[in-house]
């Protein structure tokens, strides 16, 4: 080769080359070619299992570090999701067993279970069971029923065929009962009651003073009394005075009226009872406050359906309940009732209600207090003269005041007034003696 452009070719006839086509361009100056970089032989690859394990020593970037730890992540996040994978594999006929069993266990239970009690236990595997409709029963207890919690009285659930023991209730409280619980205390204080003084200082001895400071009646040597009954004519206030106690003391309440101790089935009146005193005894220090006592306390006789025997039965339990031979403790009973003439003998003798306190009707100075109490947010004109019914000759009872008061603000309502006159209460007055003397036979109160 001799010298000039590498392989031999002349430069002016490359076929790219352009000529030039005017005299003010000239043509490139010639410019050897750059030695080699590397002088000698040239050197030959390395073949074989050395050169493939020879690997370029590599500088990796931050941004490469960054993209291998992500992969990392990656993987460690594949790898939890196989493990996740082969659990559930694993655990997935576990789980269908436990479901085929539970299956088995529903079927041989029954759908649905009757409720009964158990009234003995014969030995591991059987016992006698009653129902509440039914006689009694000597059945098999199922073997995964925990027997160490079976006792009599407990309740259970039975097959609806066979009846056998297939579960155990857990000893709660009658929601009967629950829903008898005063949650919130009554707005009611006994600042709230005109009069009875002397029967607010009564109830307060008798119920509130044990409760609040026992060791007086210690010192004194006696023992407190076990309960109250409130009497007198309807409307004196006897309710009124329940829920001022409620309201003045810290202790558990529970009200009831008589007729919900009275229920259909045989034994559920006397079962409700025991359950009432029995939560009374598991709050204590607690009051318990039975209305209308005369629905389930009325004297005995010979009863003639299974109704009354049933109602002479629950007064049976109630008073076993309360001077019985278990001691009640912190357990105070108020009554209230407007017909205590019909009430059974055996309710009322000491030891059982060892106060009894009257309510008669309001007299002059109580019936005063009591307009005050009810005309102190009312808007009364200046013609307004309550001294007028308060010296009338009526027989007024609490609840006639608040009605008089409240017809009397119904009638200036009516003729959109915002004052109530002197002829309101002349007319809520006549109206209201109207319809009491209306609905009430002669000489039923004397």
């Amino acid at each position: 080769m001799g010298q000039g452009t590498p392989g031999g070719l002349n430069r002016q006839g490359l076929p790219g080359d352009r000529k030039g086509d005017g005299s003010n361009k000239k043509e490139k100056k010639f410019e050897p070619a750059a030695p080699p970089a590397r002088v000698g032989r040239k050197q030959r690859k390395q073949k074989g299992p050395e050169a493939a394990a020879r690997l370029p020593t590599v500088t990796p970037l931050s941004k490469c570090k960054l993209r291998l730890l992500k992969l990392e992540r990656i993987k460690d996040y594949f790898l939890m999701e196989e493990e996740f994978v082969a659990n559930q594999e694993r655990l997935k006929p576990q789980e269908e067993k436990a479901e085929e069993d539970r299956s088995k266990v529903d079927d041989l239970r029954g759908s649905p279970m009757s409720v009964g009690n158990l009234e003995e236990l014969i030995d591991e595997n059987h016992a006698i069971v009653s129902s509440s409709v039914g006689p009694e029963y000597y059945v098999g207890i199922l073997s995964f029923v925990d027997k160490d919690q079976l006792e009599p009285g407990c309740a259970i659930l039975m097959h609806n065929k066979v009846l056998s023991v297939v579960g155990l209730l857990q000893d709660e409280v009658d929601p009967m009962v629950s829903v008898m619980k005063v949650e919130k205390a009554p707005l009611e204080s006994y600042a709230d009651i005109g009069g009875l003084d002397a029967q607010i200082q009564e109830i307060k001895e008798a119920v509130e003073l044990p409760l609040t400071h026992p060791e007086l009646y210690e010192d004194i040597g006696i023992k407190p009394p076990k309960g109250v009954i409130l009497y007198g004519e309807p409307g004196t206030g006897k309710t009124l005075l329940a829920k001022a106690v409620a309201n003045s003391t810290s202790a558990t309440f529970l009200r009831v009226v008589g007729s919900e101790l009275i229920q259909k089935y045989l034994g559920d009146g006397p079962k409700l009872v025991r359950e009432l005193f029995r939560v009374a005894d598991d709050l204590s220090p607690s009051i318990v406050f039975i209305d209308e006592i005369d629905a389930v306390g009325t004297k005995r006789y010979d009863a003639h359906s299974g109704g009354e025997r049933e109602i002479q039965r629950t007064m049976l339990e109630l008073l076993n309940q309360l001077d019985g031979f278990d001691s009640r403790g912190d357990v105070k009973v108020i009554l209230a009732t407007n017909r205590i003439e019909s009430l059974d003998p055996a309710l009322l003798r000491p030891g059982r209600i060892d106060r009894k306190i009257e309510f008669p009707l309001p007299d002059i100075k109580t019936r005063r207090r009591i307009f005050q109490i009810h005309t102190l947010r009312m808007t009364l004109a200046d013609d307004v003269n309550l001294e007028e019914f308060v010296m009338t000759k009526d027989e007024f009872s609490g609840a006639d005041i608040k009605a008089i008061c409240t017809e009397a603000g119904l009638l200036a309502l009516r003729e959109r007034r915002m004052k109530v006159t002197h002829a309101d209460f002349k007319k809520a007055k006549e109206k209201v003696m109207f319809k009491k003397k209306e609905g009430v036979p002669e000489g039923l109160y004397m």
